[in-house]
């Protein structure tokens, strides 16, 4: 078996830690919460100190997983608007099973898995007016009705009274991103 038996960590702030060393594992490192717990994974070959730094890093980063999530505009609070959403503009037929931040969505502003109902948002939406988002959240809702963008899309797209606006707003923030960065040192 390529797990190793696992071993007990101190308890921490996060609760008990139990670290499980895997021979089939290389690079990664890997944690998640199992009831109380915290299960960190790692490749077998990691020396004690590697283990308690990368221990250390994974508690962090799930502290901060799950801050995001309970925060104010944190996952918790999106789904809430996105039911409002759905409530307002589409009867309350679009059921998203969940709605959450990402940070891996550099080229899109959100997106949809239809089969799932999964809403992700990027997080540069965050810093963006609220009808910019609401715009982004109707337009993964609209997904969950009608996939694709063809003109049933479109037409149930209508019923959000923002959507040219904040399409407008979308499109001058890339051509903003392409622009050339303004430099002081050059004469005019």
């Amino acid at each position: 078996m390529p797990i190793e038996p696992t071993e007990q960590q101190q308890p921490t702030a996060h609760g008990p830690v139990e670290v499980r060393r895997s021979d089939r594992r290389r690079r990664t490192v890997s944690a998640y919460r199992e009831g109380d717990r915290t299960i960190v994974l790692i490749p077998a070959r990691m020396s004690k100190a590697e283990e308690q730094r990368w221990v250390t890093a994974m508690l962090d980063r799930l502290a901060a997983k799950e801050a995001r999530r309970t925060a104010p505009g944190g996952d918790a609070a999106l789904t809430e608007r996105a039911e409002r959403l759905s409530q307002r503009y589409f009867e309350g037929r679009a059921k998203p099973g969940s709605v959450r931040w990402v940070t891996n969505q550099n080229t899109r502003w959100g997106s949809c898995t239809p089969a799932e109902g999964t809403i992700r948002l990027s997080h540069r939406l965050r810093v963006m007016p609220e009808y910019v988002v609401d715009y982004v959240l109707c337009h993964e809702l609209a997904h969950l009705l009608v996939p694709g963008h063809g003109p049933d899309f479109w037409r149930l797209l209508e019923s959000y009274p923002r959507t040219e606006r904040a399409r407008g707003y979308l499109e001058g923030v890339a051509a903003a991103a392409r622009l050339p960065e303004d430099t002081d040192d050059e004469e005019v």
